[in-house]
């Protein structure tokens, strides 16, 4: 698998510097389901990582055994969800989760039926669950091998630099998807690649 997804990538010779510079790797297995990594993910907007990593520990530590079960954030006093750091809104949009997923009773749904725009469609019906945050989710707690995030600034940025894209707005967007297309199926690999090329700048 591997080989063939370098094999495929390195067809595109503005790629095949990044995998012939940076090594493959898979990205770490640290998905705890859809409805934690939601919560998370929304816990997690505009904060740095450390600072993200306290308020979720905070907050997964106020239910038992560290399980925010839909019913129990529901129940949850505005007043505790804030004391752990939580904005009023990004508690609300916790909650707006917890509501979604207990209503349309999926916590514990197997998502393989569903294809990536159907599952974006879906989740972002929640407010708060934007596209950009269901992508994440496709990428890294699904393992889809096919997202390509337009809306992450690190990708877009990596794209517009190594391909020496000037248009802005919508044109913007249409040129990357263009220059994406032949990275189809493995728009998630390439993405890989793009966001270490510009970790390690």
């Amino acid at each position: 698998m591997k080989d063939a997804i370098v094999q495929h990538l390195s067809q595109d010779p503005v790629l095949k510097k990044l995998t012939d510079k940076i090594s493959y790797r898979e990205p770490s297995a640290t998905s705890q389901g859809v409805y934690k990594d939601l919560l998370s993910s929304i816990i997690s907007q505009q904060l740095s990582g450390k600072v993200a990593t306290v308020i979720k520990n905070r907050f997964f530590g106020l239910f038992e055994n560290g399980y925010p079960h839909p019913v129990k954030v529901l129940e949850a006093e505005m007043d505790t969800l804030r004391s752990v750091g939580l904005s009023r809104q990004k508690a609300t949009y916790l909650q707006n989760v917890a509501a979604f997923f207990e209503s349309e009773n999926i916590a514990n749904k197997n998502w393989e039926d569903m294809g990536d725009d159907a599952i974006i469609e879906y989740l972002t019906q929640i407010k708060g669950v934007g596209k950009w945050t269901v992508e994440m989710i496709l990428m890294f707690s699904l393992g889809r091998p096919d997202v390509l995030p337009l809306d992450d600034l690190g990708i877009r940025m990596a794209i517009t630099n190594l391909y020496n894209l000037t248009e802005s707005g919508k044109a913007l967007r249409n040129r990357m998807i263009a220059v994406a297309e032949p990275w189809r199926p493995y728009r998630t690999y390439a993405c890989w690649y793009l966001w270490r090329y510009k970790d390690e700048g």
